[in-house]
């Protein structure tokens, strides 16, 4: 117990001094110890990594889960080390309203038969996004998140650490310029000595924590690809699920707009295309507005002899094929996901369509489909 209360009594001792030291610098009656610019750079560095990656978790969080009591909720469940439950997405549950809706009116009327269509091609979609969240979550939020509660609190605890060994070791530069008797001023010389040791000590300690500031940004930036990756792997999922629509309902009606959503009377304009490092992908053209214009795929058919048409003389391009297409007509050239055509294009020829070449085998397809290799 004695010990117990000699050691509370020295921890409000230096309290008392770090406290009044941190008083006298404030109203500039005491010298302070300054970082050197390195260190400082370091400090500054480090906070605005903190600060910006709090504000990009926390959006990153709203675009995936717009809603904020389920945010709340999922928190929480977290902070229990509990499993979150399984919810379906807006798009799943407009999937299933369609389907039943498309029951009820009979799935053998021109309505009901569309609502089917369109609920199968909104469960997808759910589906979609369900994986997008779930890899964003796993590969962008939770590397952000742990630095937030791990290294960046380690670095909080290690600079609190310093500021208190500076405060130390001013008091002890203090002590010693008021010192007058030669014991008193042999003491205060070997405090000031113990202090300026343990100060460099955590100094040396709290840099080397700044300095992997550096690791953290790259380990970020390395999180950020996946999150890209996975954001575009969404996007052009979402964008081939509604072409198939778009052809389920064009052929329903006897027609096949290639782009276009049937009965939509507005121009809209598709996302583009995902690109890799080493591959220039074909941008996706305007879609054309509804109505009685004629496919762009026949447009030229009449124009153009499949037989007859030779590769230009300016060469032609290899070109990875991104999803299946089925040819609307023997002009064009049915495609399966992941294999390799030779494609070029004539004069004249609708910008958003090619040849494509496979063995004997040629007609058009669309830019839309393919990824154009360098």
């Amino acid at each position: 117990m004695d010990f117990n209360m000699k050691k509370l009594a020295s921890d409000a001792g230096v309290f008392f001094s770090r406290a009044v030291q941190f008083t006298e610098e404030k109203l500039g009656q005491a010298e302070k110890t300054e970082l050197d610019a390195h260190f400082e750079n370091l400090l500054a560095k480090a906070d605005c990594t903190k600060n910006w990656t709090e504000k990009i978790l926390h959006q990153t969080e709203v675009l995936l889960q717009p809603n904020p009591s389920v945010r709340v909720e999922e928190f929480l469940y977290e902070k229990l080390d509990r499993k979150v439950p399984s919810r379906v997405t807006n798009g799943e549950l407009l999937a299933q309203y369609m389907v039943e809706a498309a029951n009820d009116f009979g799935p053998g009327t021109p309505y009901g038969k569309t609502l089917f269509k369109v609920g199968e091609t909104q469960k997808r979609l759910g589906g979609a996004e369900r994986d997008f969240m779930h890899s964003a979550s796993i590969n962008f939020l939770n590397p952000l998140r742990n630095f937030l509660e791990g290294d960046w609190r380690t670095i909080t605890k290690e600079r609190r650490i310093l500021e208190n060994r500076r405060l130390d070791l001013d008091a002890c530069k203090a002590r010693l310029k008021k010192a007058k008797a030669a014991e008193a001023k042999a003491s205060a010389e070997h405090e000031l000595r113990v202090a300026q040791t343990e100060f460099d000590r955590q100094a040396e300690l709290t840099r080397l924590l700044l300095e992997g500031i550096s690791s953290t940004h790259v380990n970020h930036l390395r999180c950020l690809h996946e999150f890209v990756e996975a954001q575009a792997t969404y996007y052009a999922q979402g964008y081939q699920y509604m072409l198939d629509l778009q052809k389920q309902l064009g052929s329903s009606k006897g027609e096949i707009f290639p782009g276009t959503f049937v009965g939509n009377a507005e121009s809209t304009s598709p996302p583009p295309a995902t690109t890799s490092p080493t591959t220039v992908s074909a941008t996706i053209p305007v879609v054309p507005t509804v109505g009685r214009a004629p496919n762009p795929a026949t447009a030229v058919e009449g124009a153009l002899n499949l037989s007859d048409v030779k590769p230009p003389a300016s060469g032609t391009r290899k070109a990875r094929v991104l999803y299946d297409y089925e040819a609307a007509d023997s002009s064009e050239l049915a495609l399966l996901a992941d294999e390799m055509i030779t494609v070029y294009s004539l004069p004249g020829m609708d910008p958003d369509w090619l040849i494509g070449e496979r063995g004997n085998q040629k007609g058009k397809v669309p830019v839309t489909y393919l990824e154009l290799l360098s």
